[in-house]
């Protein structure tokens, strides 16, 4: 069992690197899809992802509740890869969910132990300007906590630069 966090900026080769890293694993393959279609851009992005994926993928989308995806699709020899966790954390957001609670009822999933390997998306948005919005400023902190509680709980963090893996945890 492997929980795998991979973290890094727009464009950076985050959801292709952990495609190719779950073919690598195993044969047996779901993708846990987070994204919502809210507008034509989002659909098109989604497709996009689709269509990165191939047939040896079964897609489980769910927006909100990803902590009983990954109890129910998690097993040995099993990979489920989770893309993406900044898409979740905006629709708890959207949703005004207690954005806190969902956060440590993923993390307790994770402490739990779960079987086979698990991948796990997020983007690092903390390198750049402060966001002018209030509304901004809360997303980027929540996401903060978020990438540092989710990071602490897994085996293996990668951060992605320019399409190359760099190992902050683990091997």
């Amino acid at each position: 069992m492997a929980r795998t966090f991979i973290l890094g900026g727009a464009r950076s080769g985050k959801s292709g690197f952990a495609l190719e890293l779950g073919e690598s694993l195993s044969g047996d393959r779901v993708f846990v899809a987070t994204a919502v279609g809210f507008d034509e851009g989002m659909r098109e992005r989604i497709g996009r992802h689709r269509e990165d994926r191939d047939a040896s993928w079964r897609t489980v989308e769910e927006a909100v509740e990803v902590w009983d995806v990954i109890e129910r699709e998690c097993r040995e020899g099993r990979v489920v890869l989770l893309d993406c966790l900044t898409l979740w954390l905006n629709n708890l957001m959207l949703e005004e969910r207690d954005v806190e609670a969902d956060v440590e009822r993923l993390v307790s999933v994770l402490e739990s132990g779960v079987e086979g390997e698990l991948i796990l998306v997020s983007n690092e948005i903390g390198l750049g300007l402060v966001p002018d919005t209030e509304l901004g400023r809360d997303f980027r902190d929540a996401h903060g906590r978020m990438n540092q509680r989710v990071a602490s709980v897994c085996d293996r963090v990668l951060f992605m630069v320019a399409g190359l893996p760099v190992v902050v945890k683990g091997d």
